[in-house]
């Protein structure tokens, strides 16, 4: 079973303003123009650490705001119970539960916390520099258990709210205890738990823990949805034809979500028309469209934005896929496999900002 604990947490002390002006996506969903945004916004946006001009800048700025008191430390350890309220890309409003707790960062090997995406060096590399500089969590990773955490909103104001997200800390509730044989998946943030493994190997064994957001896959409001494949840049896929042609874009989409989950199956969309595509027994869609290499590739989770770059001219071809089973994501993770880069799409992903994770005691 993996350790779950509560902790102490770092969080603004509202000297810097707004809560709202402060927060800010995860560092790798944020765009150049929206990192520019929140820079404006506030010199004390958490922008500012977790996608730095340098590793050395964000670790400087923290302990200044530390020193300011900017930033101040919870006195007790903590469980935070999160809400989140939010419209997903497919226009439907939902409500997702969860707890922010501390996890303790084990190998995969130890078969506590899973992976299911594949990782690059590079990204692993710049997370591990930034938290070498800084000395701290500074964003939660998203964890999954297949068993109910069994909470209830409480009925008084959270402690703390921003864009959509409320949060009341619980000083004296422990997690809820799992199986002895459950096991967390990651969600998102395998960048960052990777390089967290790699932080801990040197810098001693209370360094191993990190932030995450622990959801439960029974929670009514986790969905995961599909990141659809955009190539640019490939004119052998512009004049390929592996499918079966359809007579629109719509009879495509619901010949696909006819098809058996038993084998892939992707909607291959060019400005010739539409092609249902189908793959082997027991492979994923986006592994289907991975035969295709990554070169020119660009990912969306929106439908009508993948298809509208086709229309525009922007794009050789799009693969339009159906979004994965959390049950699928489980299966693959328990044998060990990987998927591939951008195989899943939860959301929202948790804040930035909200909490901090010291990795001292």
């Amino acid at each position: 079973m993996a350790d779950v604990q509560p902790f102490r947490a770092v969080r603004y002390s509202g000297a810097a303003g707004s809560l709202a002006d402060l927060v800010a996506p995860p560092y790798d969903a944020v765009s150049r123009e929206e990192r520019s945004r929140l820079l404006a916004r506030s010199p004390y946006n958490v922008i500012r650490l977790t996608l730095p001009d340098s590793a050395a800048e964000a670790g400087s700025l923290y302990r200044a705001w530390l020193g300011e008191e900017i930033l101040v430390r919870e006195q007790d350890p903590g469980v935070w119970l999160v809400a989140d309220d939010f419209v997903g890309p497919d226009g439907v409003a939902r409500e997702r539960h969860g707890l922010v707790v501390s996890v303790a960062v084990e190998p995969y090997e130890a078969r506590h916390v899973l992976p299911h995406e594949r990782t690059h060096s590079q990204i692993r590399e710049e997370r591990l520099q930034l938290l070498r500089a800084t000395g701290v969590q500074l964003e939660p990773i998203f964890l999954l258990q297949s068993e109910p955490l069994d909470v209830e909103l409480p009925r008084r104001a959270p402690d703390l709210q921003a864009d959509g997200t409320r949060l009341w800390r619980l000083p004296d509730r422990a997690p809820a205890p799992r199986r002895a044989d459950s096991e967390l998946l990651i969600a998102d943030g395998h960048h960052r738990y990777e390089s967290a493994l790699e932080f801990a190997s040197t810098a001693g064994p209370g360094s191993a823990r990190m932030m995450a957001l622990l959801v439960s896959t029974r929670d009514p409001g986790l969905e995961i949805f599909p990141t659809h494949r955009i190539f640019r840049g490939r004119p052998d896929l512009a004049e390929l034809r592996e499918g079966e042609a359809c007579g629109s874009l719509e009879e495509a989409l619901a010949r696909l979500a006819d098809e058996p989950r038993s084998h892939a199956a992707a909607v291959a969309y060019r400005r010739g028309g539409a092609e249902l595509v189908r793959g082997e027994h027991g492979e994923l869609d986006v592994e289907l469209v991975d035969r295709h290499g990554l070169d020119g590739i660009d990912y969306t989770p929106g439908a009508t934005e993948a298809v509208a770059a086709v229309e525009r001219g922007n794009a050789d071809v799009v693969f339009l896929v159906r979004a994965p089973r959390i049950g699928d994501v489980f299966a693959t993770a328990r044998r060990g496999g990987r998927m591939p880069p951008k195989s899943t799409y939860f959301f929202p992903k948790p804040l930035s900002g909200l909490l901090f994770h010291p990795l001292d005691p």
